[in-house]
């Protein structure tokens, strides 16, 4: 396999989707803020940076453009507008849009298929922070997750509501939250804000949101003062006791699970309720979490 197209996969595997290059980039921005940092932003604020075929490719894509150019150090992912990322785009953003990569079909395609992909930034070179404000929620705390740093304002919020019809394609939360509290937001579809996310060991550290895109960089810039070679060693030896306790292995067990639910009668009457009717997706999330008081309002 050729490293120069790098996805999950080889690059016989890779889909029409798949950028040729940065200039195919339409729904991403990537910036270079200071030496050796590459910065790569979300860039569907209109929808809270709802993550669909496009977005993931071409963030995949530049990631490992990044990975190999070797003006890099280090990589930063954040979202434009007010959001990280709201999740998947559950509202027609795939339409006529294939998977950027190939993933063997059958049962359980989508979740091995995103979980895949997220879990690929754990095997790049260099590490990768994700600078996490506003809304975190479900894909979009699926992709943090597969970063290695994770950066969020004090006041950011980031949950799995999806619980709430179904279950998560990548099942981090007995790993990075601990069993009780995993189990909680598991059961409930609660959010936890971004100085719980740190004291549970999601996040690594919480700042106020007007400082935290400036503390983010300082951070990267510590680390890309560093030999780029014994980075990406040191990043490896963490990832790879990770593995040895068996998170890789349990978040592919989990992708069964996924599958399962949408059989369940519950899953399958949500979906009836979104409907193809314009507002039809708003209004059964609405409905989902009126009664919780959160994420949403009438006017989102």
């Amino acid at each position: 396999m050729s490293y120069d197209n790098d996805a999950p996969g080889s690059d016989a595997d890779l889909r029409p989707s798949w950028p040729a290059s940065a200039d195919d980039y339409e729904v991403l921005l990537v910036d270079r803020p200071a030496p050796l940092i590459n910065r790569i932003t979300l860039n569907r604020p209109d929808k809270r940076n709802a993550l669909n075929n496009k977005l993931r490719a071409e963030l995949l894509h530049a990631l490992r453009e990044g990975d190999r150019d070797p003006d890099v150090h280090v990589q930063i992912v954040r979202g434009a507008g007010p959001s990280f990322s709201a999740g998947y785009d559950l509202g027609g953003g795939n339409e006529g849009l294939e998977y950027p990569f190939f993933t063997a079909e059958g049962e359980g395609q989508w979740p091995r298929h995103v979980t895949e992909g997220w879990m690929s930034i754990w095997d790049l070179a260099k590490p990768v922070i994700a600078q996490v404000h506003g809304f975190c929620l479900a894909g979009g705390s699926e992709l943090a997750t597969g970063c290695d740093v994770v950066y969020m304002a004090e006041d950011a919020q980031m949950g799995y509501p999806a619980v709430r019809f179904g279950v998560p394609d990548m099942q981090f939360h007995p790993w990075l939250v601990g069993m009780r509290r995993g189990m909680e937001m598991m059961l409930t579809g609660d959010s936890i804000n971004g100085v719980e996310a740190v004291e549970r060991g999601w996040a690594t550290r919480a700042f106020p949101a007007d400082e935290l895109e400036a503390k983010t960089l300082e951070m990267a810039e510590r680390m890309a003062s560093l030999p780029p070679d014994i980075v990406q060693l040191n990043k490896r030896a963490v990832h790879r006791q990770m593995d040895a306790m068996g998170l890789r292995h349990g978040i592919r067990q989990g992708t069964e699970l996924c599958t399962l639910a949408i059989h369940q009668p519950s899953f399958q009457a949500f979906i009836n309720q979104t409907g193809k009717g314009e507002g039809k997706l708003t209004s059964a999330l609405q409905k989902r979490d009126e009664q919780f008081g959160d994420y949403r309002t009438e006017k989102d």
